[in-house]
């Protein structure tokens, strides 16, 4: 497990799944249903870390069943090196329940008897891995039993003896000591000789130490904090980070003042609390941002004091971590952020920095058949019964995976395909890597209406994070006020849920047809369409439109860039054209960037689906054709600089 690649940042400890209360307020008893979250401080501060731009790896182990592959990808997502984290196959992944019952109560369960994390051992130690590292960190739950304590002074050594700095976050759980009852995991602090002699025996290992008030005390040995101070610096000669909650963070180096205030002082960020969980994880992080860039105690503190704040303010641990961009702007902009945890942009840019797919797309090959009202009709006219329309889905995907697996279109092809008729195709593409776009509106409503009723959120709740809302509206800036207002309630209504639910969301704009024909001013529409629900602060993560002139795909592309340079760009619509007026329309969007691909439906299905479903053709034949069809739009996408 040798790397040639420099690491800033290895943490060693806990990792495991945080199973979190949905229902705020209620008692851990009462609680109903649970979000699953990767947890562990650890692995909350690698995380965290890596979101702030350091390159970083986990030391620890986790069972080998579905919670720790869950573990495994969701660290590589995160961009942490999960080279020594181990699978176990006798150990289960640890867990925990948590609750929030209120500001100042947080009911948690450890389940952690004989889990893997605690197992691991000095044989999954490789010291020049370590030594690839600026900085290796221990949190004290890993010295709380003798064998991970032997590991963790093993490791230690490795780290010293090659000029790697170390790091301790002394991350006191009484309960993970045996000082508490399995139920009272939530109290942060139990006096306790044994435990405080403990750490005194390893302090003078560290260049580094972090804690809570109530932390330096356990250290310490002294509920006195200039004492324990005092007591913690007879160990070490380490740099000791003193977390003062709301009131900041205090560095002391050298000898303990006269005055807690005389340390180098950063006050903190106002915010209101909803789960202090998790928070000292990202103080960690981001003092080792600034910490191990040599940037200075001030700007350290700075990082580690909004990282905390930005997380009290969040649910779970892992995934309320802030990213580089939010924090970055935070500071550049706190004179007029009052309360970051409720300013929209500082949410808005935490929503799209963290989503679940890091690694971009590249160009998209989409076969849309989430048609409904389409094949209904298609059905009636030849005759069809309506039961034909799931398994003629079934076949369409079936038709698009083989194209993409024998043309090499893997992170470069997905569906739109509907819950009405194919729910048994969505579940087949679910977890297959493919783009997967779903709709929640009523095929053809004007006023934009959504399948399910205005309960959108509730709805959510049950679709794969992986699933992207796609949302048509028939819209034209120029509508009948009440129509238009109507119809942009019920988008910032689908917004906000897609950002309670996380989510993607995908609209599409069409101008309604006058007529039966285009609109006369349809390009114009579809660019002041974009910019008036980015006016009302929708901020989609896809665009889907119709094919436009290159100069309004250029607006849009620029609107794009200037309101949301995280929105993943536009994908081009078919509307049943042929697939030679396709590629003449395609040619438009040569050399446009945020222009990512097209998602075509009916000029890839129509015509086989009818002879399908008149029973003129089998289903082999049916799927020929739809490769073919699929193939000929995606050499019309590639050809539109030709």
């Amino acid at each position: 497990m040798t790397t040639d690649t420099s690491l800033d940042l290895i943490t060693l400890g806990r990792c495991g799944v945080d199973l979190y209360a949905q229902q705020i307020g209620a008692r851990l008893e009462d609680v109903s249903s649970f979000a699953k979250y990767m947890g562990g401080s650890s692995t909350n501060i690698a995380a965290c870390a890596a979101r702030q731009g350091l390159k970083t790896a986990l030391i620890t182990r986790v069972g080998d069943e579905h919670a720790g592959r869950f573990l495994r990808e969701q660290l590589q997502r995160e961009g942490v090196d999960t080279r020594a984290v181990i699978t176990d196959p006798e150990r289960p992944t640890a867990m925990v329940l948590l609750g929030i019952k209120d500001s100042d109560t947080f009911p948690l369960v450890f389940v952690r008897e004989n889990c893997a994390d605690m197992a691991i051992a000095e044989s999954d130690l490789d010291a020049d891995f370590i030594a690839s590292a600026k900085c290796l960190l221990i949190t004290g739950t890993h010295f709380s039993t003798p064998a991970v304590h032997a590991t963790s002074v093993a490791a230690l050594n490795m780290a010293r003896e090659r000029g790697v700095k170390t790091a301790l976050d002394i991350d006191y759980r009484p309960v993970l000591w045996g000082l508490a009852s399995r139920g009272d995991g939530e109290t942060r602090f139990v006096s306790s000789a044994d435990v405080s002699s403990h750490l005194q025996g390893i302090l003078p290992m560290f260049d580094l130490v972090i804690g809570t008030e109530e932390e330096i005390h356990i250290a310490g040995g002294s509920d006195n904090t200039l004492q324990a101070l005092r007591n913690v610096r007879g160990h070490t000669q380490a740099t000791i980070v003193l977390k003062r909650g709301p009131y900041g963070a205090t560095v002391f180096e050298g000898d303990i003042p006269s005055s807690v205030d005389d340390g180098i002082t950063v006050e903190g960020v106002s915010v209101e609390v909803l789960n202090v969980l998790g928070a000292g994880d990202a103080f960690a992080a981001g003092f080792m941002r600034g910490w191990l860039r040599d940037e200075g105690f001030e700007q350290a503190l700075r990082y580690a004091n909004a990282s905390g704040a930005l997380v009290v303010s969040r649910h779970g641990c892992t995934p309320a971590m802030p990213t580089v961009s939010e924090l970055d702007y935070y500071l550049a902009n706190s004179a007029e952020i009052e309360r970051p945890d409720q300013h929209q942009w500082l949410s808005h840019l935490h929503r799209v920095t963290t989503r679940q797919r890091r690694e971009p797309w590249g160009e998209l090959a989409i076969h849309a058949f989430d048609h409904r009202k389409q094949l209904i009709d298609m059905a009636r006219e030849v005759g069809a019964s309506l039961e034909h329309i799931g398994p003629l889905k079934q076949l369409l995907l079936q038709a698009t995976q083989v194209v993409i697996e024998e043309d090499s279109l893997q992170g470069q092809a997905g569906i739109l395909c509907d819950d009405t008729f194919a729910q048994d195709s969505l579940n087949a593409a679910t977890g297959s890597g493919l783009w997967i776009g779903r709709p929640v509106e009523v095929p053809s409503s004007r006023p934009l209406a959504l399948e399910r009723g205005d309960s959108i959120g509730s709805q959510l709740v049950s679709w794969p994070q992986e699933h992207i809302v796609k949302c048509l509206v028939f819209y034209h800036p120029d509508d009948e006020n009440n129509l238009r207002h109507a119809q942009e309630r019920q988008v910032q209504n689908l917004w906000r849920a897609c950002q309670i639910s996380g989510h993607e969301l995908l609209l599409e704009i069409i101008p309604p047809k006058v007529d039966g024909q285009r609109c006369h001013d349809h390009d114009e529409a579809v660019v002041r369409a974009v910019k008036r629900f980015y006016n009302l602060n929708v901020l989609p993560d896809w665009w889907k439109i119709p094919g436009l002139s290159k100069a309004h795909l250029e607006q849009v592309s620029a609107l794009i860039d200037e309101r949301d340079e995280n929105c993943h760009g536009i994908v081009i619509l078919g509307l049943d054209a042929p697939i030679n007026e396709l590629a003449e329309g395609f040619k438009a969007c040569a050399g446009l960037d945020r222009v990512r691909g097209f998602a075509v439906g009916r000029s890839i299905f129509g015509a086989p689906a009818r002879a399908w479903l008149a029973g003129d053709i089998n289903d082999e034949q049916l799927q020929t054709q739809i490769k073919q069809n699929y193939r000929q739009v995606i050499a019309a996408w590639r050809g539109r600089a030709n």
